[in-house]
C-alpha cells in the first residue's frame, strides 16, 4: 500500500531488539512487582499446576488444621467435665461411706436415750411422778426383748427363770444407780429357760445424765411404764419422771379387757421391714405385688391377715405420735387390697408422704417402710378389725396384731434407730450431688460447639484431605443414670454396699475415660503438630516452583535497562543516513 511506512532492514532490527527488550524488561518487573517467576500457566505450565496442587493440598490440610484446633477444645471441654464428674462421684463415694458407717453403728443396737438429767437421784421416790414406797407399790418397767432374726427371746434376772417379758420392780429399789443395776441384771434366756445367758441391756447415764438403754444382742427391745394405779396418766407420769415422756405413747394394746399401755419399741434398723410374705402355695413361693394380703403366708403357710374381709378392717400410721392416717386392708366390697395398693396408699397419703415411703421387693417379699426426712424418729403402726382373731401382722415392732375382741384396737409406737434421722439426711445430700451429676451433662456446660462427649456424642477429627487417616472419640453418657448411680436407698447395709460399689464403679467409668480423652486429645495434638509441618513443607516446595529470586530479578532488570538504552543509540545510527537526505532540502 502507498500509505505504508518502509523501514530500512537496519532499523527494523533494531526496532525488533527493542520491542523485544522492552517485552523482557516488563516481565522482569512483573516478576519483581509479584515476587513470583510464574505466574500463570503461560508462564510455565508445569512449574504452575505443580506449585498450585501443592499449595491446594496445603489450603486443605489448613482448613483440616482448624478443625483439629476445634477438636482439642471439644476435647479439653469434656477433660474440664471429667474433673468436676471426678470432684462430685467422690463427693457422692464420701456421702456413701458416711452413711455405711453410720448404718453400721446404728444398725447394732437398740438403743433410747432420755431427756432428763438423773444425776444425784438416790431416792427415786423423791420424783414426783414416782409412786411412793411401800407394800402394794408396784411401779415398774416391763421389757421385752427379741433378737436380731425377729424371734422373742426370754428375760430374767440372773439365775432366775426366764419368761416372754421381764419386769423391774421399782418397789425395791432406791437411787438411779439401783434402777441401772436391776437394769444390767437383765439376761438372755440360755436355751433351757433359765436367764443364766448374756447380759440383755447396757443401762448407763449418758455425760448428760440421761438415762440410755441399748440392746447388746442386736435386737430389738419393748418398754413399757406400769405404775401403781395402771392409769395412762400415772404411767405417762412414770414414763416423764425417767426422761421418757417424749418417747412414750399411749398405745391401745387389745386383749380380753382392752386397755392402753404407756410404751415404746426401740429397733435396730432405721427401717421397717415386714415379715417375708409367700402366696400360700406349696412349695412355698414370694408372693408378688399383686397378691392380696388375705392371701399372704409364711413359709409353713400360717396366714398373716386371717379375718380381713371388712370394710371396718383398717391400718393406723402416724408419724411421731402426729395424727392417725388410716390405710384400707379392704376395698368398698370388702374384699382385701393387694400388696401393691397398701403400698400405693402410703405413699400417696399427703400427711405420710412427706415422711416416709412404703415400697415391697417382689425378689425378697419384703414390704418396707423409710424414712425419707430426718425429723422421723418413731413411726407408731395400729390395727382395727371388726372380729376377734382378726390379725394383720406386718411384722414391724414386736406387737402381736391379733384381736381378741371385735372392734378393738391394737397399737405399737416403734422408734427408729437413732441412725435414721441422720441417714436420712445422708440420702438427702447423695441425692442432690446425684442430681448434679446429670444436670453437668445434660445442661450441656460439659459441650464445645454443640458436641457434647459426656452425654453421647461423637467426636470425628479428620487429619488428612483424602479423609482416609480418622480417629473417631467416641462420647459417653456420663448422666447419674448413665454411670448406674441410682437414688440413695441407705436403710440397711446391703442396698448401702450396693450404692458403695456402683459409686466406686462410676469412679472407675469416670477415670478411666479421662485416660482415654488424654490418649486423644495427645494423638490430635501430634497430628495438628504434624500438619502444621506439612503445611510449611508444601508451601515451601510450591515456592520453590513459583518464586522468584530478587537478586536475579534485578540484576536482569539492570541489563535489560542497559541493553535498551545500547539499542536506542542503535537505532540512533541507523537513521542517521536517511537523516543526512534530509538536509539536502
Amino acid at each position: 500500500m502507498t500509505s505504508d511506512v518502509v523501514l530500512t532492514a537496519a532499523l527494523r532490527n533494531n526496532l525488533l531488539s527493542l520491542q523485544n527488550t522492552q517485552s523482557l524488561i516488563d516481565t522482569t518487573q512483573f516478576r519483581l512487582a509479584t515476587g513470583r517467576k510464574i505466574n500463570s500457566a503461560l508462564d510455565g505450565p508445569q512449574e504452575f499446576f505443580a506449585s498450585q496442587a501443592l499449595n491446594n493440598r496445603a489450603s486443605d490440610l489448613s482448613r483440616l488444621l482448624d478443625a483439629m484446633g476445634q477438636s482439642i477444645q471439644v476435647i479439653k471441654a469434656a477433660d474440664h467435665g471429667i474433673t468436676a464428674l471426678t470432684t462430685l462421684v467422690e463427693q457422692a463415694d464420701s456421702i456413701a461411706n458416711s452413711a455405711r458407717d453410720t448404718l453400721a453403728a446404728g444398725q447394732a443396737e437398740a438403743k433410747v436415750t432420755g431427756d432428763r438429767d438423773l444425776r444425784g437421784v438416790d431416792n427415786l421416790f423423791d420424783l414426783p411422778g414416782i409412786g411412793q414406797a411401800g407394800a402394794g407399790n408396784t411401779d415398774s418397767l416391763v421389757f421385752s426383748i427379741t433378737d436380731e432374726d425377729g424371734n422373742a427371746v426370754g428375760l430374767g434376772a440372773y439365775g432366775a427363770a426366764t419368761a416372754a417379758t421381764a419386769t423391774v420392780s421399782i418397789d425395791d429399789l432406791t437411787s438411779i444407780n439401783d434402777l441401772i443395776a436391776a437394769i444390767n441384771d437383765l439376761t438372755l434366756d440360755d436355751g433351757n429357760g433359765n436367764a443364766t445367758g448374756d447380759q440383755a441391756f447396757e443401762a448407763s447415764l449418758d455425760a448428760s445424765g440421761q438415762l440410755q438403754i441399748r440392746t447388746l444382742n442386736g435386737g430389738d427391745f419393748n418398754l413399757n411404764f406400769v405404775a401403781f394405779n395402771d392409769t395412762d396418766s400415772e404411767n405417762l407420769s412414770l414414763a416423764n419422771e425417767l426422761g421418757f415422756g417424749s418417747v412414750a405413747r399411749v398405745m391401745p394394746d387389745g386383749g380380753v379387757a382392752p386397755s392402753n399401755n404407756v410404751e415404746f419399741t426401740s429397733v435396730a434398723d432405721v427401717v421397717l421391714d415386714s415379715f417375708t410374705f409367700y402366696n400360700g402355695a406349696i412349695p412355698p413361693q414370694i408372693a408378688q405385688a399383686s397378691e392380696q394380703l388375705a392371701n399372704l403366708t409364711d413359709d409353713a403357710g400360717v396366714p398373716y391377715f386371717a379375718g380381713i374381709d371388712n370394710v371396718v378392717d383398717d391400718y393406723q400410721i402416724s408419724i411421731n405420735g402426729g395424727p392417725v392416717q388410716t390405710i384400707d386392708l379392704t376395698d368398698a366390697g370388702g374384699a382385701s387390697v393387694s400388696i401393691q395398693n397398701f403400698v400405693d396408699q402410703i405413699n400417696s397419703n399427703g400427711a405420710l408422704n412427706e415422711h416416709i415411703q412404703a415400697a415391697y421387693d417382689a425378689t425378697t417379699g419384703v414390704l418396707s417402710i423409710e424414712p425419707i426426712g430426718a425429723e422421723v424418729v418413731s413411726i407408731e403402726v395400729g390395727f382395727t378389725g371388726d372380729t376377734a382373731a382378726d390379725e394383720a401382722n406386718f411384722g414391724f415392732g414386736q406387737a402381736d396384731f391379733t384381736l381378741a375382741n371385735p372392734g378393738e384396737t391394737i397399737r405399737e409406737s416403734i422408734r427408729l434407730a437413732a441412725a435414721a434421722a441422720e441417714l436420712a439426711q445422708f440420702e438427702t445430700d447423695f441425692n442432690r450431688v446425684r442430681d448434679q451429676i446429670s444436670e453437668l451433662v445434660t445442661n450441656g456446660d460439659t459441650g464445645y460447639r454443640g458436641t457434647n462427649l459426656l452425654n453421647g456424642d461423637n467426636l470425628f477429627t479428620v487429619f488428612n484431605e483424602f479423609r482416609t487417616s480418622t480417629l473417631t472419640t467416641n462420647g459417653v453418657t456420663f448422666t447419674a443414670d448413665g454411670l448406674g448411680l441410682a437414688e440413695a436407698n441407705f436403710s440397711r447395709i446391703s442396698s448401702t454396699e450396693g450404692t458403695l460399689a456402683s459409686v466406686r464403679t462410676a469412679l472407675e467409668s469416670v477415670r478411666n475415660f479421662g485416660l482415654t480423652l488424654a490418649a486423644d486429645l495427645s494423638v490430635i495434638q501430634t497430628r495438628e503438630s504434624f500438619t502444621k509441618s506439612m503445611i510449611n513443607t508444601l508451601t515451601e516446595g510450591a515456592d520453590k516452583l513459583t518464586v522468584a529470586d530478587q537478586n536475579e530479578e534485578g540484576a536482569k532488570m539492570l541489563a535489560l535497562q542497559t541493553r535498551q538504552q545500547l539499542g536506542v543509540t542503535s537505532l540512533s545510527l541507523a537513521s542517521q543516513s536517511q537523516q543526512s537526505i534530509l538536509r539536502l532540502f
